[in-house]
């Protein structure tokens, strides 16, 4: 499995966000539902531009798919998912099959897209 030079890329900001409840994370898989993934990893493994756009996407999006395409075995996707969530300071929220679901909210409260319910009592 090749990763790729992810530590060339500087990480953008300091993105520390505080771990998800299971409710919470239930709601952003559910919100994820009818999304189609936006990054794509090859054969290539997480390279500077995958890190890049990942980033975008986050800053973008806040909630995005990231769809596997050359690695079939589990380990390898857990691998390359806590690559991405080191590299972008994003949490995963769920993997199905070739798809992994992150999250990161935006750095800025004014453009944050998504609300995430408080935890339940």
């Amino acid at each position: 499995m090749v990763v790729g030079l992810v530590d060339t890329y500087p990480m953008k900001g300091e993105y520390h966000m505080t771990r998800l409840t299971g409710f919470q994370k239930k709601y952003l898989r559910g919100l994820a539902h009818g999304r189609k993934p936006v990054v794509h990893i090859g054969r290539q493994g997480v390279t500077d531009s995958v890190i890049r756009s990942t980033h975008e996407a986050l800053d973008t999006h806040e909630l995005i798919k990231i769809r596997f395409v050359d690695f079939k075995e589990k380990d390898q996707k857990i691998t390359l998912s806590n690559l991405i969530e080191e590299r972008t300071g994003s949490e995963l929220i769920g993997m199905i099959g070739h798809i992994g679901v992150f999250y990161r909210p935006n750095e800025d409260p004014e453009k944050r897209r998504i609300t995430l319910p408080a935890a339940r009592a």
